[in-house]
């Protein structure tokens, strides 16, 4: 496909369908590239598309050179972080709280855990059916503003969908997911802690937050338990 027959969102931005060797380098590399990005889903018929606006990194144990105390695959591979070591381009889609399903693009070569956490973004497509899952959005933007929201408006859910392959669109239990890339990454793009993170591994010591800035989809910062107290103590 040529660069003049690729796709254009609504904003202007030449789309590409992802490929597998985009998502092989560390979740750190990617997560930028991920901004602008479009993932689209179609749950039951019903298609959503999500123009992702704020994303966070993570590494697994062994992944990048610096460990990350932050990520679900810290201490080695287990049953619920098994598609974190797994195909780069598999979405991870875990339960937050025992009630969220949050949605991960998997990156980094098989073998090695890691996961880029779509936290935010904006609904392009599919606005009727978002409002349909999330009926306490007063706001359009509050549709996937958090990663939780990001889920639920995808209508993504654990366990049914987690592993589900965004590159190849297979479909998994009644869902297909796909993932489109910005011909032209992101260029000016803001970074900083994670959101909710606790310790040492939600401060500036870990600026593995990325997002648009001035976007209104963007989710508010708050510290995790112990991290503004770990952040004094770098200072």
């Amino acid at each position: 496909m040529s660069e003049a027959s690729l796709p254009v969102d609504g904003r202007g931005d030449r789309l590409r369908p992802a490929r597998r060797a985009d998502l092989v380098p560390l979740p750190l590399e990617v997560a930028p590239l991920l901004l602008g990005a479009h993932l689209r889903t179609a749950v039951d018929g019903a298609e959503v598309t999500l123009r992702v606006t704020e994303v966070e990194a993570y590494h697994g144990r062994g992944t990048g050179p610096v460990p990350d105390p932050g990520s679900h695959a810290r201490m080695g591979p287990t049953a619920r972080n098994a598609t974190m070591w797994g195909e780069p381009g598999h979405l991870y889609v875990y339960l937050s709280h025992g009630i969220h399903s949050c949605v991960n693009v998997v990156c980094g070569a098989q073998g090695e855990a890691g996961g880029v956490l779509l936290r935010a973004g904006q609904i392009v497509e599919g606005v009727d059916v978002a409002r349909t899952r999330r009926p306490a959005a007063r706001v359009d933007r509050d549709l996937a503003r958090g990663p939780g929201r990001v889920g639920d408006a995808l209508g993504l859910r654990h366990a049914l969908h987690d592993g589900i392959d965004a590159v190849a669109g297979e479909p998994r239990d009644g869902a297909v997911a796909r993932l489109w890339l910005r011909s032209e990454p992101v260029a000016d793009f803001a970074t900083g802690p994670r959101v909710g993170v606790a310790g040492i591994a939600g401060t500036d010591a870990y600026p593995w937050r990325f997002w648009i800035p001035g976007d209104p989809t963007v989710s508010a910062f708050r510290w995790g338990r112990g991290a503004a107290d770990a952040a004094r103590m770098l200072d």
